[in-house]
C-alpha cells in the first residue's frame, strides 16, 4: 500500500511538472516577449514623430521636409472625395501648390496616437488663401479646420498612405473656393 501511495504521489508530481510551463511563458519566452514589445512600441514612437514632424513642417509651407519620410509609391487618399494622389512627386507637386497659395499656416494642438503601422494625428490647421490656385482667384480669406491625419508607415518608417477625416469642401467653403464637380 506504502508503495502505491508513493506511486501516486510521483505521478501527481511529474504531473504537476509537465503541467507547469503549459499556461506560462519560460524566462526565454517571456524575454522574447518583452523585448517584441519593447520593439513594437520604439517602432510606434519612431511613427509617431515622423506623423508629427510632417506635419509640423506644413507651417514653414517646406513641401520636401513635410515629405522627407513619405515612400516613392506613396498614395494620398484625403478624405476619399477626391481622386487619390499616386507617388511622392505627384504628392509634391500639389502641396506646393497649395503651399504657393496659402499663408500663415498653423498646424496646432497635435496629438498622435499609434497602433501598430498606423498613426493618427488629431489637429487644428489654419492659414490664408492669399494666391491664385488651380485657375481659382485667391480670396484672402482664413480657414480653420479640425483634422485627423492617418498615416500608414512600412518597416522602413516611410509613410506609404495618408487619409485626412475632414472634407475639403469645409476648409474651401470658409475660404471662398469653388470645389471641382465630381
Amino acid at each position: 500500500m506504502k508503495q502505491l501511495l508513493l506511486a501516486v504521489a510521483a505521478l501527481f508530481w511529474l504531473t504537476a511538472c509537465n503541467n507547469e510551463g503549459e499556461g506560462t511563458a519560460s524566462g526565454a519566452d517571456t524575454a522574447t516577449t518583452t523585448t517584441q514589445a519593447n520593439s513594437e512600441e520604439a517602432k510606434e514612437e519612431r511613427n509617431k514623430e515622423t506623423a508629427l514632424a510632417s506635419l509640423r513642417a506644413f507651417e514653414q509651407g517646406n513641401a520636401e521636409e513635410v515629405l522627407k519620410n513619405v515612400a516613392t509609391d506613396a498614395v494620398e487618399y484625403g478624405d476619399g472625395s477626391m481622386p487619390e494622389v499616386k507617388g511622392r512627386d505627384s504628392i509634391m507637386s500639389g502641396m506646393k501648390a497649395w503651399f504657393a497659395a496659402t499663408s500663415d499656416r498653423k498646424a496646432e494642438v497635435l496629438q498622435a496616437f499609434a497602433d501598430g503601422d498606423y498613426v493618427a494625428v488629431y489637429g487644428e490647421f489654419s492659414g490664408k488663401w492669399t494666391g491664385d490656385y488651380m485657375g481659382m482667384k485667391a480670396t484672402g480669406k482664413s480657414f480653420k479646420v479640425k483634422d485627423v491625419d492617418i498615416f500608414k508607415f512600412n518597416d522602413e518608417g516611410k509613410i506609404v498612405e495618408h487619409r485626412s477625416v475632414q472634407s475639403p469642401a469645409v476648409m474651401a467653403n470658409q475660404i471662398g473656393m469653388k470645389m471641382p464637380d465630381q
